[in-house]
């Protein structure tokens, strides 16, 4: 028996370990799918080429064939470690714009606007930068400076420039509109993962229980209420039980599923999946949102990528020799190194688009790099209008969910698909990149109209793995809220939700630092009920 069991060891379930246990007076339990992170590529930045797509490190979901990506599956990864995304993802850190949050709060969200989020963001951060009035320092999650350039990269800042959009030094001030490098959660060119940062630190507390290689299947109710979670471990099931409450933090792909199976959820879908109805909640594994990203690939000549350097087995040991010794270059780099936001076309006031860009290229990931100089500007629709959904595929809870984005569903996102395309164009035919002779290799100089732009985007669209809203935060008259704005459940006691599916829009970029800093309200206000 726990005060608290926290179901997931992810970027959210981490924060909440640490600071639910921090007093001494409350046993916590987190409860964790995957293993430990004992594995060298959980930490040299670079090693998420190995970790995603590897049945150690990621749980290995594909979404449902997608029509607006002409019937295209995608693979869906997830952290299956302690730590969980935040262990394998491209630690970039990304608060979002402030009208994001005051969005929540216009909604009747209070305590979520911007000024109600930003103390804390910053009680969590170590930034780089010092305390100041945008960001903290002596916090657990480290923010730094990237450790490697890329002189293509130094050139695009030049032609964003050159195409109206410009330089930026921090993209965390509440608009995020420019070009400039990232900053990542790393330490000394090594990643900083939230089991890191937050759980590690915890775990010599005698208050705190981890418990590893748990698959959570469905919680158990006593009196109507939330009493705890059956989980299976080593073929054998247990279960955990709250005295106070238990807490999903399982992420916007396994959440719906385990509210699912337990009874909570549409009553229509649960008795088509055998379960019977505990509480009618329609809105549960609705209201995905993702962002889409268009990757975009030029050949360059004449400036060097990392798709010949990697050719190099010579090179290739000096990356690992300049990391061995002074923990910098290639093998710190982030998936994306550098980033840019700006506006698809007049019609919005904030940047509605934002860029990833690499000095490499391949057809997809997993694959190879090209054997010629290229480099990728991926770019995704930071405010998607399409919907999609996440439900339980059985009561099987190793069945991996049914995941239906419904990518480019909406013309609206139709449209800023086509425009970002033309303004990828147009920043990479600007003056300053041009010595380079840039050539586009994906999706191809031909394709020109709206309406085959528009089918390239389906075909060239990948998830950067942003899922977020399927147990969304919601005021009592909207009838598909999940949760309240203090994250209970509606209509269940003892439960509450606090990961990236309370959302109910997603944030105007990377997505993970976003769901700690819930993570770390979320505590707040758990340890205030007393």
């Amino acid at each position: 028996m726990f005060d608290y069991v926290v179901v997931g060891a992810g970027s959210a379930g981490c924060v909440l370990a640490n600071r639910l246990s921090a007093n001494g007076r409350h046993k916590v339990a987190v409860i964790e799918g995957g293993g430990k992170d004992s594995w060298v590529w959980f930490h040299i930045p670079v090693g998420y080429l190995f970790a995603i797509g590897n049945p150690r490190s990621d749980w290995m979901f594909r979404t449902e064939d997608e029509a607006g990506l002409n019937g295209r599956s995608l693979a869906y990864p997830r952290g299956k470690v302690i730590g969980g995304c935040s262990a394998i993802n491209a630690m970039v850190y990304m608060r979002g714009q402030a009208t994001d949050y005051d969005g929540w709060r216009q909604l009747g969200l209070s305590g979520w606007g911007w000024d109600d989020v930003l103390p804390a963001f910053k009680k969590q951060e170590d930034h780089f930068l010092g305390a100041t009035d945008l960001h903290g320092a002596g916090g657990e999650w480290k923010v730094d400076q990237p450790r490697t350039s890329w002189e293509i990269l130094d050139t695009f800042i030049e032609a964003s420039e050159e195409a109206g959009i410009p330089r930026t030094s921090d993209f965390n001030s509440g608009n995020n509109e420019g070009c400039g490098y990232f900053h990542v959660n790393q330490k000394n060119g090594r990643r900083w993962s939230a089991a890191r940062g937050f759980l590690k630190p915890a775990l010599s507390r005698p208050n705190l229980t981890l418990i590893t290689g748990a698959l959570a299947d469905r919680l158990v109710f006593e009196e109507g209420r939330a009493a705890g979670i059956v989980i299976r471990q080593q073929g054998r099931e247990r279960t955990i039980k709250a005295a106070r409450s238990v807490i999903l933090s399982t992420g916007a792909v396994a959440t719906p599923a385990i509210l699912e199976r337990s009874g909570i959820g549409d009553a229509e879908r649960l008795k088509s999946l055998g379960v019977t109805p505990r509480h009618h909640l329609p809105g549960v594994g609705e209201n995905l949102q993702d962002h889409l990203q268009m990757r975009m690939i030029f050949k360059v000549s004449g400036v060097k990528t990392m798709n010949t350097e990697y050719q190099s087995l010579l090179k290739r040991a000096g990356m690992g020799l300049n990391y061995a010794l002074f923990r910098r270059g290639a093998l710190t780099m982030a998936p994306s190194q550098l980033g840019a936001f700006t506006r698809s076309s007049t019609d919005f006031e904030m940047p509605n688009i934002q860029y990833h860009i690499q000095p490499l290229s391949l057809d997809k990931f997993g694959d190879p790099l090209h054997t010629f100089d290229a480099f990728t500007v991926s770019v995704c629709n930071l405010r998607p209008v399409s919907r999609g959904s996440i439900h339980a595929r059985s009561v099987n809870p190793e069945a991996a969910p049914k995941i239906a984005p419904n990518y480019l569903s909406a013309p609206e996102d139709r449209r800023v698909a086509v425009d970002a395309i033309k303004i990828s164009r147009r920043i990479v035919a600007s003056p300053a990149l041009s010595g380079y002779q840039p050539e586009e290799y994906l999706p191809g100089a031909q394709i020109v109209s709206d309406d085959d732009l528009a089918l390239a985007a389906g075909d060239i669209g990948t998830t950067i793995f942003h899922p977020v809203g399927t147990a969304k935060m919601g005021v009592d008259s909207d009838p598909m809220a999940v949760t309240d704005e203090k994250l209970q459940v509606r209509g269940v006691e003892g439960l509450r939700v606090v990961d990236a599916s309370v959302m109910p829009n997603i944030t105007s970029g990377n997505t993970n630092s976003p769901t700690m800093m819930i993570a770390e309200k979320a505590s707040t206000m758990i340890l205030a009920e007393g």
